[in-house]
């Protein structure tokens, strides 16, 4: 195993990635096309909402088998992926045009999906040298192409890739219903009432903290400098613990659901 498969594999693909995974979505839909694509998508099975578990699993799997599946693993990605996409395209009534094959969209998505992934690596407090970063940067690069992104579409270097951030983060906008979609996210509202009112206030809080101030402001929630200390205490406590677990036990459930989205691929099941 190469330092760039341990990094991943040992650190990205673990369970305290889940951590950060409220934010990556908000950081996601705070793009307006993104987020009212995901809020009038005619895809019911998709829905984060209306199917938490399978969506996790879906989401988790993508995730997985762009970062350590094979070429053909990542090819078989792509086209399960465009077919969930083909019915997620704006309507006349749709306050703005999107389509999920728009590639400018797909590449914005993959960009937050690397983000988050130094989002899990800060979490660690890992801090890779300049070499092993670029080999994650170049890596990351099928988090766009399993969506259909032209590879040269990618930013070349990192240094591009934070002027290309920048430049989006000057685009970020949402509309109210949006909002209220993303809060009810934040405050995992969508689950049965009890879970809600034991796991939303701290994934509230451990979401905004883990996300820049112009998403933060986006959704219009509060978070005092003391709730982020306590909660950033939380999270450093959580990533000692997992660097303690054996490895099998830290990369659950991306082990669990590299093995299901294979099994569906040797049967010839789709993965969503």
């Amino acid at each position: 195993m190469t330092d760039l498969d341990e990094l991943v594999e040992r650190r990205l693909l673990t369970g305290l990635a889940l951590v950060p995974a409220g934010a990556n979505v908000v950081m996601q839909l705070s793009l307006a096309p993104v987020g009212r694509a995901v809020l009038e998508s005619r895809v019911e099975s998709g829905a984060l909402t209306r199917h938490p578990v399978k969506r996790t699993r879906t989401t988790l799997s993508y995730l997985a088998l762009a970062m350590c599946g094979t070429e053909d693993e990542r090819a078989w990605l792509g086209r399960e992926v465009s077919r969930q996409h083909r019915g997620v395209r704006s309507g006349e009534a749709s306050p703005v045009v999107y389509d999920a094959f728009d590639p400018s969209l797909q590449l914005w998505v993959a960009a937050c999906l690397y983000r988050g992934g130094l989002d899990v690596l800060a979490l660690y407090g890992e801090t890779p040298d300049d070499a092993t970063l670029d080999a994650l940067y170049e890596r990351s690069a099928r988090l766009a192409t399993a969506l259909q992104v032209a590879p040269d579409a990618w930013p070349s270097t990192r240094a591009e890739f934070d002027a290309y951030w920048d430049a989006q983060l000057a685009r970020l906008s949402v509309d109210e219903p949006t909002r209220r979609y993303l809060v009810e996210l934040v405050t995992v509202g969508f689950v049965p009432r009890p879970l809600a009112r034991l796991l939303g206030p701290w994934h509230a809080r451990a979401t905004l903290a883990l996300l820049d101030p112009p998403f933060r402001a986006l959704l219009g929630l509060e978070l005092s400098g003391a709730e982020e200390a306590r909660v950033r205490r939380q999270l450093a406590g959580l990533a000692r613990l997992y660097r303690a677990l054996p490895s099998a036990l830290a990369r659950v459930p991306f082990n669990w659901v590299l093995a299901d989205a294979r099994f569906r691929r040797a049967r010839g099941r789709a993965l969503t």
